[in-house]
């Protein structure tokens, strides 16, 4: 066993140190049990890791959260005017007293603290299961963490479209909260649902999503990360994709201390179709990273990645990246594109792309860049009367507009950019 190895298992040995499983019995134990192995045999992640060496775990790993000062930005909540089934969490607990009764025509809504100690459940066939799977060939040890220890979640089973959406909200209320959620979505054959999230969650929260989608079926995923200036996330979403199916996610994030999405997703179905895509703005002492893996194992199957990121007075992003085709996976499209706009010299972007071919009849593409305001276009502006913040403003709009694009369903996308040009305009004044 190498040194950084050994460093790792002990530094899990020792956060892991008096933690219990959720239920002593029930149909999530072996799951637990499984990612507990996991996780004791990978340890903790370090900065010299490979997937981490742009960002440093420390804060996410460490036995105490770092506190975090809530924030009252006085918005409306995201999403305020959208019809949908509210399910409310407040520093990691559920609050039945501001969610919406979990019933909604078409699909089953339950919670995993109040099913995990019965003998069987369906999110048996996907907890801990796509997780799993997502451990190679790179390792995700708060994943494994997340799955071991989580209490609670929401467990939704899609069988007919619903007319209206779900919405998960999160509350951050206590400065030293630690949250973890664990959540399962399974949409059978043709159903289609939209999942939505909103809020900053907690000082610090470690969160996995599990999304199993069956033939013909079409998940859709709109989340806008909450904008306190001084939260801590790790998030894991784990897909799977049957033959002919649609995966959509588009996260917006803006401000916090670090913020570290991670998307792994199989397309094991031909004729799949998976998006991902991404806005993050950040000021100051902000890290924000996006680490997608996304493996075609079927073929004539389609992947995108768009993720633009807005960064000023220090702050830094981060992109990685990787399409994996495997060799049966002929007739793949798979693109992928990573841009920043650096508002200042003092901000930095970090990227790596990955494109890793084994099928010989295949479409795939990479480009990342990183650049300033254009000067021209911005003269353009000004020389028409417009301010010079306005017209920065303008241009940063259009930067993001690729990634808000990604976004299917339009009332959702004109939201999104409704809350980008307020930030900018709150950051002009």
């Amino acid at each position: 066993m190498n040194a950084l190895r050994q460093a790792k298992q002990e530094a899990a040995a020792s956060l892991l140190d008096g933690a219990t499983l959720p239920e002593a019995g029930g149909w999530s134990r072996a799951a637990r049990e499984d990612a507990l192995a996991r996780l004791r045999a990978m340890g903790l992640p370090s900065k010299r890791d490979e997937y981490w060496k742009f960002t440093d775990p420390g804060t996410l790993t460490a036995r105490e959260a770092p506190k975090a000062v809530t924030f009252d930005h006085g918005e409306p909540p995201v999403f305020d005017a959208i019809d949908r089934l509210k399910i409310v969490f407040v520093d990691g607990v559920f609050d039945a007293e501001a969610s919406d009764d979990l019933s909604l025509e078409g699909i089953e809504i339950a919670r995993l603290a109040e099913t995990g100690s019965a003998d069987i459940h369906w999110a048996g066939d996907v907890y801990g299961r796509l997780e799993a799977r997502g451990q190679s060939p790179v390792e995700r040890p708060l994943a494994a963490l997340n799955t071991a220890l989580a209490h609670d979640g929401v467990l939704i089973r899609v069988s007919k479209t619903p007319s209206r959406p779900v919405s998960l909200i999160y509350h951050h209320k206590d400065d030293s909260s630690d949250a973890m959620l664990h959540h399962v979505v399974k949409l059978e054959k043709g159903a289609s649902f939209t999942l939505l999230e909103n809020g900053p969650a907690a000082a610090r929260f470690n969160k996995c999503l599990e999304v199993d989608v069956a033939d013909g079926a079409a998940f859709h995923h709109v989340r806008a990360q909450g904008r306190d200036h001084e939260r801590r996330a790790i998030t894991h979403m784990f897909a799977r994709l049957g033959e002919e199916s649609t995966f959509k996610s588009f996260t917006l994030t803006v401000n916090g201390k670090l913020t570290r999405n991670e998307c792994i997703i199989e397309l094991t179905g031909d004729n799949a179709v998976a998006h991902v895509a991404g806005a993050a703005l950040g000021d100051g002492d902000f890290v924000h990273d996006d680490t997608v893996f996304i493996t075609h194992d079927a073929e004539d199957c389609e992947s995108r990645q768009v993720f633009k990121k807005v960064l000023r007075n220090g702050a830094t992003g981060v992109f990685q990246g990787k399409i994996l085709v495997q060799p049966d996976a002929q007739r793949t499209d798979g693109y992928q594109k990573s841009q920043s706009l650096l508002l200042d010299g003092d901000s930095q972007f970090l990227a790596k792309p990955e494109l890793e071919i084994y099928a010989d009849d295949v479409a795939c593409s990479h480009g990342s860049t990183s650049g300033a305001i254009d000067e021209e276009a911005l003269f353009y502006l000004r020389a028409r009367g417009i301010p010079e913040g306005t017209a920065t403003d303008f241009l940063t709009l259009a930067f993001l507009a690729e990634a808000v694009e990604e976004i299917e369903d339009e009332t959702l996308a004109e939201e999104i950019r409704g809350r980008l040009e307020g930030w900018l305009a709150r950051r002009r004044g």
